[in-house]
């Protein structure tokens, strides 16, 4: 599912977060929502006028199934569980731009650390495409949570910096061409599947504000 309009009613009370300010709201149960985006396991929904971000883990509140967590074998190799990671930062999604963080150009590092008492701990460096961004908390917490749900990762540090800073010759291909961008050089390689990441980031004043303004 991507983006689309869909009505339901909340069938129990739930923690909702104001979009773009990044408040949590307490929504009740009965209350009238409209299904405006539905990507990587979270939703976005309007309510009385205002847009709201539910986690995964409250789908049922939409009626909705809970996502599942990655079928990867606790015992797996390193480059396994580095797959996982990379496909679980694909499954996340700011709650306004229907592209995932990864094809968004957001994600700076992504590295495994063996930690001494025994699994792994997941470093991941990110950065937002405009620094005063509400929704950035948002996002740092769904990443930690999804990477928590990978079998033998035991911690995840996701750190936000903002040097280089993001523009938008940082986006993949993919990405650039579901925002609509035309005629741009940016060349990107992304195989999530074998953990290949490279990109001739272009530090150019390009704004994905001139294509859609969230912030």
């Amino acid at each position: 599912m991507s983006n689309h309009n869909e009505t339901t009613i909340l069938t129990r009370d739930v923690i909702g977060v104001l979009i773009p300010a990044g408040t949590r709201v307490e929504l009740p149960a009965g209350a009238d929502a409209a299904i405006t985006q539905a990507l990587g396991g979270s939703y976005t929904i309007q309510v009385e006028g205002n847009l709201f971000r539910i986690d995964g883990s409250d789908a049922d509140a939409l009626g909705k199934t809970v996502s599942q967590a990655p079928d990867v074998s606790a015992d797996a190799s390193d480059e396994d569980i580095g797959n996982a990671v990379w496909q679980q930062l694909a499954t996340c999604y700011d709650p306004e731009i229907p592209i995932n963080v990864v094809d968004l150009g957001l994600i700076y590092k992504a590295e495994l650390e063996t930690m001494p008492e025994g699994g792994r701990r997941a470093n991941i460096n990110m950065t937002l495409t405009a620094a005063g961004c509400g929704m950035g908390e948002v996002l740092v917490a769904d990443i930690h949570e999804k990477l928590l749900q990978i079998p033998s990762i035991v911690d995840a540090n996701v750190e936000i910096v903002f040097d280089p800073p993001w523009a938008r010759e940082m986006m993949s291909e993919a990405g650039q061409l579901q925002a609509g961008f035309i005629g741009f050089d940016a060349q990107s390689t992304r195989e999530v599947s074998s953990v290949k990441y490279e990109d001739g980031f272009d530090d150019g004043d390009g704004d994905l504000n001139k294509w859609y303004s969230p912030f």
